[in-house]
């Protein structure tokens, strides 16, 4: 690696430019408009053009630092998990411009440096260490990089042609995760597609889909919350759940953040899937409280939980038996289905646009949050349906479910190799001096 040595950013670069701070409509900018980035614009190491506001006609000869094209933006002031975050931008927005709250770098050389290859050494580990430790301001909300700092940190910097195939093996499997991601939305789509179809059309004696009602009207009546299947029963969850209550929380002492004790969920370990994330909040009580003052909210498997304090709303929770003992405070509601209705089903309805919609329009809003009461809960309208179409449209929203979860996976997957690749690539543990060996005239 004789042919690699260290560097500071500023020997690299020709400048590293700020834009100005100008008033703004929130809104995009339109046609014969120019826009002022937000600092949005550069999130997950891409550039998002759509993240901008459209500039005051009376403000717009202030404004100073175009979107160029071959450069990289950088966050100078932001959170401190944010500040320091880049992307590489390929092309020209001559409409768009910085804010003052972010940098554009432009390469000194392009024969000396390839910009695409540095917008991956300023997504790097060795980076974002620098930025931490570096970045400064007392507030714990916002931090800022001061320009200095930038320009000395130390690049690991090999010759040209290297940096090229770099660039284009990690730009390579960004466009391998960019398409995955793109599936996974469009799977997200279908799936949101089909569980209101499934919600407000059921599933048939043959397990089909039922036609919509626009196609076969016959086979619909009216609802709370829109027109329903003829089979279905208007009910409410009050007559479908043996309880539906809600959690407290106890004096300070007696609760803690750990892994001993009985879980104690807050709305952070709900999910919009369902799914309980037992690391996004760690309290527990103990198993005196759980069984003495928080007796009311004590979860058994099968019951469901639903957050009644946002916004958001619709956030979910299904208790199963592996997860052992668990107890809910005062911002959870739970419900626990009757033999003839099922969980899964509950979860699927809680969490649909026709209970979202009944609930959000009766929800209590007040100095920005969104409260529902235990009464709304118990007065939600649900439908009563046979178990066995129940069953078919958990099942049905299973195997999408499954698909997505399949795909998330290798999403993830793809991420950690991304992750390795660079750091083998930009130290130069792995040399790629033989595909250039092998590209040679």
């Amino acid at each position: 690696m004789s042919d690699w040595r260290f560097v500071p950013l500023g020997d690299l670069i020709e400048s590293l430019d700020a834009g100005v701070s100008v008033n703004a409509e929130d809104r995009p900018h339109g046609a014969g408009e120019i826009g002022v980035l937000k600092t949005s614009a550069i999130s997950g190491g891409e550039f998002h053009a759509e993240q901008n506001k459209a500039v005051l006609q009376s403000e717009r000869r202030l404004i100073a630092e175009p979107v160029q094209a071959d450069s990289i933006l950088v966050s100078r002031m932001n959170t401190p998990a944010l500040v320091g975050e880049s992307c590489y931008v390929a092309e020209a927005y001559p409409m768009l411009f910085l804010p003052d709250r972010l940098w554009q770098l432009k390469p000194r050389d392009r024969m000396q440096v390839n910009m695409r290859w540095l917008s991956f050494v300023l997504q790097s580990a060795d980076y974002r260490s620098y930025v931490e430790v570096h970045a400064t301001g007392t507030s714990g909300t916002m931090k800022n990089l001061p320009k200095s700092k930038m320009l000395s940190f130390p690049v690991l910097y090999p010759p040209l042609s290297e940096q090229k195939i770099i660039a284009q093996i990690l730009d390579t499997l960004d466009t391998i995760i960019r398409e995955t991601e793109s599936i996974l939305d469009k799977l997200k789509a279908l799936k949101h597609g089909l569980l209101h179809d499934l919600l407000t059309r059921g599933i048939d004696a043959n397990g089909e889909l039922r036609p919509s009602q626009s196609e076969a009207p016959q086979l619909y009546k009216e609802s709370q919350w829109g027109c329903i299947p003829k089979e279905w029963r208007q009910t409410s969850t009050r007559e479908l759940c043996s309880l539906i209550t809600k959690g407290t929380t106890p004096a300070a002492n007696n609760m803690w953040q750990g892994s001993e004790g009985v879980k104690f969920l807050r709305v952070d370990n709900l999910s919009f899937d369902g799914q309980l994330d037992f690391d996004a909040s760690r309290f527990q009580i103990s198993l005196g409280t759980h069984r003495g003052e928080l007796s009311r909210s004590i979860c058994l498997p099968g019951d469901v939980l639903t957050n009644i304090v946002g916004p958001p709303l619709g956030k979910l929770g299904l208790v199963t038996k592996q997860m052992g003992e668990v107890n809910i405070n005062q911002a959870i509601a739970l419900f626990r289905p009757e033999p003839n209705l099922l969980p899964g089903f509950l979860l699927l309805w809680l969490g649909g646009s026709p209970a979202q919609t009944w609930l959000r329009k009766r929800a209590k809003q007040t100095s920005g949050q969104v409260n529902l009461t235990l009464a709304l809960c118990q007065e939600l309208p649900i439908p009563k349906i046979s178990l066995e179409e129940q069953q078919l449209i958990v099942d049905r929203i299973e195997k999408m479910h499954e698909r997505l979860s399949v795909g998330t996976s290798e999403l993830s997957k793809l991420h950690h190799m991304k992750y390795a690749m660079m750091d083998d690539l930009l130290t130069g543990r792995v040399r790629v001096t033989p595909l250039l060996e092998g590209i040679a005239p």
